[in-house]
């Protein structure tokens, strides 16, 4: 029996290893071949500011996972797909893009943590801009900054689906923290919960099965 519990480690620890990377911060020489990746390309839009910033994100790399917080307004709808030049509801369209992006966060170990839809504006705000009207709100999880920069600026694939986003969103911002406290339970969790549990019910069902192969044992007693 204590081969299913080996193998339920052992996969756990193979979904930690992919899960958690191996947290190597980015290298000066990744870090100055991205740089040049975000000054050269023409199709990402990034202002001089916005490449020292990245630059400034990857050079404080400490490998960890993070978190992007992402807020969104949507344009007024209808508004044109860009590649049929159809009219097309804004958060439809954003669709086309988070959609194929998500699967290439997943592959990565990157997924959704929450997001909604704002039902009113701000509560709370100290010497910040109005309120523009946020539609919605998200946070994703990254498992690295090396992961975010080879699934964005550095894919060549990536200006395919952004005109999706540029086009459905009339403002935007993002920017990374990492968590203090989380009261969700993490993938880590809820993995190896599901692997326990699995664990134990095989154990049982081979149990169960054991008993009833077992031979009945017959009484030579025959009377008084």
């Amino acid at each position: 029996m204590m081969t299913i519990w080996v193998i339920a480690l052992v996969v756990y620890l193979a979904f930690r290893l992919w899960y958690d990377g191996l947290r190597r911060p980015l290298t000066p020489e990744e870090i100055s071949h991205f740089s040049e990746v975000f000054q050269e390309s023409a199709e990402n839009g990034l202002s001089t500011g916005e490449v020292a910033t990245l630059r400034r994100f990857m050079e404080e790399d400490d490998g960890k996972e993070f978190i992007m917080v992402n807020l969104v307004k949507f344009n007024a709808s209808p508004v044109t797909h860009p590649d049929t030049g159809q009219d097309i509801k804004a958060s439809a369209l954003l669709t086309e893009y988070t959609q194929p992006f998500m699967g290439k966060i997943l592959r990565r170990a990157g997924h959704p943590v929450i997001a909604g839809q704002a039902v009113g504006g701000y509560l709370d705000a100290w010497n910040t801009p109005e309120n523009p009207g946020w539609h919605m709100a998200g946070l994703v999880r990254y498992r690295s900054r090396r992961d975010v920069i080879l699934l964005s600026f550095a894919d060549a694939e990536f200006a395919k689906i952004h005109k999706y986003k540029i086009a459905a969103m009339k403002q935007t911002f993002a920017f990374p923290m990492q968590k203090r406290v989380a009261l969700y339970a993490s993938p880590r969790i809820t993995v190896g919960l599901l692997l326990a549990l699995g664990a134990a019910l095989l154990q049982l069902a081979f149990s169960s099965v054991s008993q009833s192969d077992s031979p009945i044992p017959i009484s030579d007693h025959t009377g008084p």
